[in-house]
């Protein structure tokens, strides 16, 4: 066996297996690679300039020693099946196609880039075909003919030439007047408030560092199909080319180097943040989940709001009430009654004709109210239960029963308003599962039960700091209801009311060495506020610290702070989410908070719960481990907007080194 054969079983073992404690390379897998094709050429040069390698049988037909060029095509096919565990040409060519359709694709450089990379990919899977070709074949004068007509394909000068498309493609992505990819890439993410990204489901530094690997691998696949067609030429007597091999492999580290630099400078100005867009169609439960029933807007006369009931106090009088009476079965009777508290009464007018929804699966108590004096709260349409009219009256000449429009709190089996404080663990950090290596690797909320829980994707770690993507899947979350005799109101749930309504709004980080493990929602004072955990792992051999060595992050400040409080964000005229014309963007910043509120009373008749709770997965796009996760608001100036999930995607750049190599 020769010794690029073995370095090659060396790799496997190495790359494929390591175990806590094992010493490698901290650079990234693909540069690891790179690094054992390095290897491989020089053991195969060494040998085809050894004589006595030659003896053993070359070009002899002996049925037990493979010709020289056959073990050569060899050590390069183990190479290659190493190549592509790591990186399959198809996820190859659907990640260009991916980038190519999001917002690089009217970037010239990137285009162009991408056709140097698809003419060089060609001519790699033509190379593998011969790899796959049994040894019979392979000594034939034809197949020694078309491998020799493909190595100086490789070689030529013109296009589709292998160093040709390579030199083009170094210079796409690294020139700097000339607008190179890398250079380019951070501002052309922030264009459109970030939805550009919207498509390729990246953060902006994994996407840049997922180009790199792209231009990468293309290197790598260039300079070993170059090197093998040198080698093949030699061994044809076409030449000598151990210059031209060695220059090569020198100007190619050189281009390496560069390009980790370009790479690792345009990293360095890029976002590790993922978010995700509003998709094209709202679907509940699926798309998104609400609080319904919480600060309803809601019809009551004076009269019912008072243990007396009298008419003697104006609706402003009510600011905090109750439904005390529903006098002579008037309107009152006919409306779903509020059996909670009520705020913030108002008069609009006397006398109004009132649609009253029609009930079923909606949350809504009123489609629209139309006013005497022309105002109208809400769409106004067909009213499929026929309109009420509700008229106010006068007592005794000197008291008017007015009709005010309240804000109704109502705690009961008609309002979702309950959030989960279980933590949500990925498997590697639960008790039950103490050996299982894995980390969060996404975030989602869902809804079960009337209750809303934070959920976790999470994969196992490989070595090389990547995701099993074979292992990936959601855990269970673990459902109650919140009648369960065992279920506790601020241990195992929070509930939102008036007095309690606030979301803390945090982009929360992991220490340097550490990755996400798990997420909780917890409350501090009348506050909902969310805490990561985080678990210290090693990067070369992929595997987690012990479990004890894990922290909970969070962000404890109070709008009540003495430096620095934390700052409401405020919504003006809040339309339902799901109806606003253009998409959501990126309203608050770390260290604020939101409070759950109505929809606008002109817009909506303060029917629905604002702001929605995005409930679409916020997953990479492919697998990544996680550095961080937030909470942030998104919307629009009059548009209720959205609670959202955030996650913050590991930082690879530091790992672009050729120093281990």
């Amino acid at each position: 066996m020769s010794r690029s054969v073995v370095s090659l079983v060396l790799a496997l073992l190495i790359l494929g297996g390591s175990t806590e404690g094992s010493r490698g390379p901290k650079s990234t897998r693909l540069l690891q690679l790179y690094g054992e094709l390095k290897s491989l050429v020089e053991d195969d040069w060494d040998d085809i300039n050894d004589p006595r390698w030659h003896a053993l049988g070359a070009f002899t037909g002996s049925n037990n020693l493979a010709s020289p060029d056959e073990v050569i095509l060899r050590t390069f096919a183990q190479f290659g099946d190493l190549l592509e565990a790591t990186a399959p040409q198809r996820t190859t060519v659907e990640e260009r196609a991916k980038i190519l359709s999001g917002p690089l694709g009217n970037l010239f450089s990137w285009a162009s880039a991408d056709v140097q990379m698809g003419a060089v990919d060609a001519l790699y899977q033509t190379f593998r075909r011969f790899q796959t070709r049994p040894a019979a074949t392979t000594a034939t004068e034809a197949s020694r003919k078309a491998m020799s007509d493909l190595a100086e394909t490789v070689l030529q000068k013109s296009p589709p030439s292998v160093p040709a498309a390579l030199d083009r493609l170094h210079e796409l992505a690294t020139s700097v007047d000339g607008g190179g990819v890398f250079g380019n890439l951070p501002s052309v993410l922030l264009l459109d408030g970030g939805n550009g990204l919207c498509s390729i489901h990246q953060s902006p530094q994994q996407l840049i560092f997922n180009l790199y690997n792209l231009v990468t691998l293309t290197e790598i696949k260039g300079y070993a199909m170059m090197q093998f067609s040198w080698m093949l030429l030699k061994l044809y007597n076409k030449g000598n080319f151990t210059l031209e091999a060695e220059l090569m492999r020198e100007r190619v580290e050189a281009r390496m180097d560069e390009k980790i630099q370009a790479a690792r400078t345009a990293m360095g100005r890029a976002s590790q943040e993922l978010w995700v867009c509003d998709p094209s169609h709202h679907e509940e439960n699926e798309t998104f989940v609400q609080l319904t029933n919480v600060l309803q807007g809601h019809i009551e006369n004076e009269v019912d709001l008072n243990p007396k009931g009298t008419c003697r106090e104006s609706c402003g009088y009510y600011q905090y009430a109750r439904v005390h009476d529903c006098y002579k079965d008037q309107f009152c009777k006919k409306q779903p009654k509020c059996n909670g508290r009520i705020f913030d009464c108002r008069f609009i007018d006397s006398d109004a004709s009132v649609c009253l929804s029609k009930g079923g699966s909606t949350h809504r108590k009123y489609d629209w109210i139309e006013y005497e004096n022309g105002r109208t709260l809400g769409r106004k349409g067909t009213c499929e239960r026929g309109s009420t009219k509700v008229d106010s009256w006068w007592r005794w000449l000197f008291w008017h029963c007015s009709y005010c429009l309240c804000l109704c709190d109502e705690v009961g089996l008609k309002s979702d308003r309950y959030f989960s404080l279980h933590p949500s663990l990925a498997r590697g950090v639960e008790e039950s599962f103490p050996n299982s290596n894995r980390a969060v690797t996404g975030l989602r909320f869902v809804k079960v039960n009337r209750v809303i829980h934070l959920q976790v994707q999470d994969g196992e770690i490989l070595p090389g700091g990547l995701i099993n993507s074979s292992t990936v899947e959601w855990r269970p979350i673990k459902p109650f209801k919140v009648t369960d005799n065992n279920i506790r109101r601020d241990v195992d749930y929070h509930i939102i009311t008036w007095e309690q309504r606030a979301v803390d709004l945090d982009d929360l980080k992991a220490p340097e060495g550490s990755i996400l493990t798990g997420v909780q929602l917890r409350r501090i004072g009348a506050h909902l506020n969310l805490e990561i955990l985080t678990t210290p792992f090693n990067f070369t051999t992929g595997k987690l610290a012990h479990r004890a060595t894990s922290e909970w992050i969070s962000n404890d400040n109070t709008p009540a702070a003495v430096t620095e409080p934390r700052k409401e964000i405020r919504m003006y005229s809040p339309d339902v989410p799901t109806k606003c014309p253009t998409r959501s963007s990126v309203v608050s910043n770390h260290d604020q908070y939101i409070r759950f509120t109505h929809s606008d009373i002109d817009r909506d008749v303060a029917q629905t719960t604002v702001p929605f709770i995005d409930a679409q997965p916020v997953v990479p796009d492919p697998h990544s481990l996680l550095t961080g996760a937030g909470l942030f608001y998104k919307g629009k100036r009059n548009c209720g907007g959205f609670i959202s999930l955030k996650v913050m995607t590991y930082d690879y750049s530091k790992h672009l080194h050729m120093r281990d190599l």
